[in-house]
């Protein structure tokens, strides 16, 4: 049996990686500075030992490879010994490139926001067709209830990262996938700790772009000035646009996106209605409409199966409503994902009170990158809450508070709520627990 050791094995994407390797026969051991649940018991639950910390004592002496994390450095005991005792490596996209995808026909979806719903949709699409793909997905697809799965499938949906690969690998992660499939969503300035503008991001999707075969497709919004620029650098692939005036376009039926109408080079195919709400999700559905039709899914099957699409853990996930006050968790950390989620609940909930929060989180955040956008990103909220430990200097005003804490933002969250209010909690991480915790508040005050 092929032994191998996986650094930094906690992560999303890295966790999956061990889940497909467990499933496809692989013995499987794992180390972290962090294991903890749900990734810990997921991994557990698959029979992968997991080892807390990294030490020169997790690499057992008959490992067949390392496959390392992108959290993984110079300095790291188990990086050291690797290295010291020539031991065979790779990085976690290019084992995932050499075990999993190199007899498929990939799917992958790239971009700067809604790569993991797209995903996540293309996959649904193709299930409900009868055509069982395998993925590998940033997120729990709640149609499915895991976030990586193998089959004998020749489909295999990945959620093409742009972040880098490893230490020993600056090249963004997707261009080890060669897709056949390829959806480039959109794409702004991101990842500020690796890259230094914008223009350096769309040379990594100019690499993306050359990997993509003669019969494969590139699918993209109509007028997206750097996906354009990207493309006019050369591409050797058929195109497909979607949006307005674009080979994929829609048309609203209900204007919180609920409800649209789907059209092919001018042909209507039929009526998409859904739990998601917002125009961002809407052209998420166009594009994973169109990769599920190049894969060979009839559209008007396509359309019928992303009616029962379920969406995904933790964007715009409903955690509970005490007194009339709904708390959702959401994963947008960008200022242009976190004005498209405002727009999308605005038009759901109508003049309803909206508190929008935001966790300063994300390195581009925390370096101060997106402080003068922010702020007009929330201009559809009627309250709008900073969590900021990092104690950024904003341009803000008096709708805007900032706090230094999870327990000052769910005190001052408590305060603006009134029934009929929606808390709208934006983070891409954990946020210190701070749904439980202003839900447990929320119960408490009610029964005061």
């Amino acid at each position: 049996m092929i032994k191998i050791h996986i650094s930094a094995i906690c992560g999303t994407f890295m966790g999956g990686i061990a889940q497909l390797a467990k499933a496809k026969g692989f013995e499987v051991t794992g180390s972290d500075k962090n294991c903890y649940p749900p990734m810990s018991t997921q991994l557990e639950q698959a029979g992968i030992q997991l080892m807390e910390g990294y030490s020169e004592q997790n690499l057992a002496n008959d490992l067949d490879c390392v496959v390392v994390g992108n959290a993984m450095s110079r300095g790291n005991p188990e990086v050291e010994l690797m290295l010291d005792k020539g031991m065979n490596y790779r990085s976690g996209p290019q084992w995932l490139a050499e075990n999993i995808l190199h007899d498929k026909w990939v799917i992958a979806v790239a971009g700067t926001h809604g790569k993991t719903t797209t995903s996540s949709m293309i996959a649904w699409i193709l299930e409900a067709n009868g055509l069982n793909p395998g993925f590998l997905i940033g997120g729990v697809p709640e149609n499915f209830g895991v976030s990586a799965r193998i089959t004998d499938s020749i489909f295999f949906v990945v959620e093409a990262d742009e972040y880098d690969t490893a230490f020993f690998d600056k090249r963004s992660k997707f261009v080890h996938y060669h897709s056949r499939t390829t959806v480039l969503n959109n794409l702004e300035f991101d990842h500020a700790d690796i890259f230094d503008d914008l223009k350096a991001i769309e040379t990594q999707f100019h690499h993306l772009i050359r990997t993509v075969p003669r019969n494969g497709v590139i699918i993209h919004p109509q007028g997206a000035e750097a996906l354009d620029r990207v493309l006019q650098r050369g591409c050797w692939t058929p195109q497909q646009s979607f949006g307005e005036g674009a080979d994929w376009q829609y048309k609203l039926i209900h204007s919180d996106g609920s409800k649209f109408e789907v059209a092919y080079q001018n042909e209507n195919f039929g009526c998409v209605e859904w739990d998601l709400i917002g125009t961002h999700n809407v052209n998420n559905g166009l594009a994973a409409i169109a990769a599920a039709h190049h894969a060979g899914v009839q559209i008007k099957d396509a359309i019928d199966a992303l009616s029962d699409f379920k969406s995904v853990k933790r964007r715009m996930e409903l955690k509970g409503a005490i007194n009339n006050i709904a708390v959702y968790d959401d994963f947008a950390h960008h200022p242009t994902a976190i004005e498209l989620t405002l727009n999308g609940l605005r038009a759901s909930v109508g003049d309803a009170p909206i508190i929008a929060v935001v966790d300063i989180r994300s390195n581009t955040m925390r370096m101060g990158h997106h402080k003068h956008s922010l702020i007009p990103a929330l201009t559809l909220a009627n309250d709008k809450v900073i969590h900021d430990p990092e104690n950024i200097e904003w341009d803000q005003d008096g709708a805007v508070t900032v706090c230094k804490s999870v327990d000052e933002t769910i005190d001052r969250i408590v305060e603006l709520a009134t029934p009929g209010t929606h808390v709208l909690l934006m983070s891409n991480g954990a946020f210190g627990g701070i749904h439980t915790k202003l839900l447990e508040r929320l119960e408490s005050n009610t029964k005061e």
